[in-house]
This record gives C-alpha cells, sequence and structure tokens, in this order.
C-alpha cells in the first residue's frame, strides 16, 4: 500500500493511492495514519478494504509527510563510501547516529527555507525508514519485520551549522523545513528488495546524485538492529539512511542552496518530491 496524509498543513487527512494511482480517502475507516496504524495487524486491515469503494479525492491537494506523530526523526550519516570520500571523512566502522528534530519535518514538496545566517545549506536524497512495531535490542534476522514501510526524504543541511560550530551535526540538521518527508509511506511488503532501490536528486533541472540503496556500508536491517540496541524504537519512529555522493559540499568548487534552487528528488517505488528554496521568514 501507498498511504498518504493529504490536505493544508496541521489539517492533512489520512489517504492511500489506488492501483491507478488514484488519491482516495481514509477518514472513515482510520483517524490518521500514526504510531496506531503501522502495526501488522493495523495494516493488514488496511488491506482488505475494497479501495475502489473508497471515496475518491479530486484535485491534487498538497501531500503533507505520510506519518503522523513521529516521535523521533533519527539520521545515519556516511552511509556510502563514495559520499564519505567526497565529504574528507573515513569509512565508518561503526553507523554514524545522529538526530534530526521532529519539528523539521515536513511535506515532500512544501518550500524549503533557509536557516537565518545560512551559507551552505545543502541537499541529500535518503531512504527513509517507518518503524511499525516496537524495537529493542532486535536481531539483524528480525530487524525488518520491526519496519512498516519506507519513504523518500531530502536531508538538508546546513554545513556551516553542522561541520564548523561544534562537534555535533544535530544544529545544522534541524532546521526548519530541513525534513521533506513523502510524498507516500510504502508499506514494506510493496518493496520486494530493500536493498536494490535507485536514487537520485536534481537541481535546477540538472542530475546531482544517482545511487543505489545497494551500495550502503550498513544496511536497513543492520541500521535498525544497530539503533535500538541504544533505543527503544517506537511505532512512528522515522530513521533517515544516508545518502549517495553528489551533495554540494563535494563539489568542486563547492555549491550550496540559494533563494530561487528547485530541488527535485526520487527513489525507486517510494515517489518523487519537489522543493522551492525560499529565504529566511520568522
Amino acid at each position: 500500500m501507498k498511504l498518504v496524509r493529504y490536505g493544508n498543513p496541521g489539517k492533512e487527512k489520512p489517504g492511500l493511492i489506488d492501483a491507478e494511482g488514484k488519491l482516495r480517502d481514509l477518514s472513515a475507516v482510520v483517524k490518521d495514519i500514526g504510531p496506531e496504524q503501522l502495526g501488522d495487524a493495523a495494516l493488514a486491515k488496511l488491506r482488505k478494504l475494497k479501495t475502489d469503494k473508497l471515496p475518491l479525492v479530486r484535485g491534487t491537494p498538497r501531500m503533507g509527510c505520510p506519518v503522523a506523530g513521529v516521535g523521533k526523526f533519527i539520521a545515519i550519516g556516511l552511509n556510502y563510501a563514495d559520499h564519505a570520500a567526497e565529504s574528507g571523512a573515513p569509512i565508518p566502522k561503526e553507523p554514524v547516529v545522529f538526530m534530526k528534530a521532529t519539528s523539521c519535518i515536513q511535506g515532500p514538496n512544501d518550500p524549503v527555507m533557509l536557516p537565518k545566517g545560512s551559507v551552505k545549506s545543502d541537499w541529500e536524497v535518503e531512504l527513509g525508514v517507518v518503524i511499525g512495531t516496537r524495537a529493542r535490542y532486535v536481531s539483524q534476522k528480525d530487524a525488518l519485520n520491526h519496519v512498516a514501510g519506507y519513504a523518500t526524504i531530502n536531508d538538508v543541511s546546513e554545513r556551516e551549522f553542522q561541520l564548523e560550530r561544534g562537534p555535533q551535526w544535530d544544529k545544522g540538521k534541524g532546521c526548519d523545513t530541513f525534513g521533506p518527508i513523502g510524498p507516500w509511506l510504502v508499506t514494506r511488503d510493496e518493496i520486494a528488495n530493500v536493498q536494490k532501490l535507485s536514487m537520485w536528486l536534481d537541481l535546477n533541472g540538472k542530475r546531482v546524485q544517482t545511487g543505489n540503496t545497494k551500495t550502503m556500508i550498513f544496511t536497513v536491517a543492520k541500521i535498525v538492529s544497530y539503533v535500538s540496541q541504544f533505543m527503544t524504537l517506537m511505532p512512528g519512529d522515522v530513521i533517515t539512511t544516508g545518502t549517495p555522493p553528489g551533495v554540494g559540499l563535494g563539489m568542486k568548487p563547492p555549491l550550496f542552496l540559494k533563494k530561487g534552487d528547485v530541488m527535485t528528488l526520487g527513489i525507486e517505488g517510494l515517489g518523487e518530491q519537489r522543493q522551492v528554496v525560499v529565504p529566511f521568514k520568522l
């Protein structure tokens, strides 16, 4: 299934994308797409619905983040060897874990706002993992059973804040609008092999990132298992799993986002995003 949340910010309704690519309303079935709807039993009930009987949503409404009530927004850094090289960093021996503020989460096509004083804002197409059932000290073998599904994420990053203003990355990762997620949450049963998904990002119509999840240093199963050793993963938690090469920081000379830039990005089977870069505004 492709689950969505659509409508104005803060007033999103639950929905799904049917087999013909049409948006159907789920408001009469579930109150939202949040932690309570992400477990295997809840998803199984949704799969039994006759989608052609659900109300058809007309027009092209705004898509919000496909998951409501995200408790933790966890990120993995330097998870592609070629991206680590372009960043001038060694290949990590263990997953690099940091946090993105949940307040940065937004819809996939909402504008990305440059933070006040930003001079090095950057892009990162990434595979997002949405947890469906509580995971604590889970094995790699069992890890994917705790996943509800997957989504496209742009891990927008301010490199000066991230790398030049102290040892913690979080300052450059959690700025408002720096976490576009969606357009859909694709349930794990629809993804035959999560370690074989192509991914891309264009800046102003020019391809800058091309990659595939097969080149991850640490697989999704490894990441879920690893993170669950240090914190309990709860339904609705999101893990963004690293980016392939082609970010602005790695270019020669480096290239960073400016007002009016347009980012388009996508992952095979998970849908596409489009963001216009706008200046800071309180």
